[in-house]
């Protein structure tokens, strides 16, 4: 049997990533100082899952047009997508509008986290 881990992210600001994070149900449970890579990873654990936050300054921006290879975008399930949406809204996120996956039917929306990288938004009841 295999199962997602964990989910490795490059930051470039440690405050920023972390209060966008803690807006999706995320907690800090550890910071490792890395001095001999040039980074910190913060460790964050919530909605079933681990998230590693790689913070080091100096990283390319995210592409997103034109789209390089590699993941395109992180994708997670929530229960009340509205109370999600409207605490991004005052964190002041700016989520994309409420729609419907043309495929589900599912209600999901986008929003990118403070370097760029998108984030799937979708309820699952």
């Amino acid at each position: 049997m295999m199962r997602p881990h964990h989910i490795a992210i490059l930051s470039s600001d440690k405050e920023a990533s972390l209060a966008f994070y803690r807006t999706l149900g995320f907690s800090l449970t550890e910071t490792v100082n890395r001095p001999a890579c040039g980074d910190e990873i913060c460790f964050l654990s919530g909605n079933g899952m681990t998230l590693e936050l790689f913070i080091a300054a100096g990283r390319p921006p995210h592409v997103s047009d034109p789209e390089a290879y590699g993941v395109r975008h992180l994708a997670f399930a929530c229960t009340d997508l509205d109370a999600l949406r409207a605490s991004l809204l005052v964190a002041g996120y700016l989520p994309e509008p409420l729609r419907r996956d043309s495929r589900t039917g599912e209600r999901m929306f986008f929003v990118k986290d403070p370097d760029g990288l998108p984030m799937e938004l979708r309820e699952q009841i």
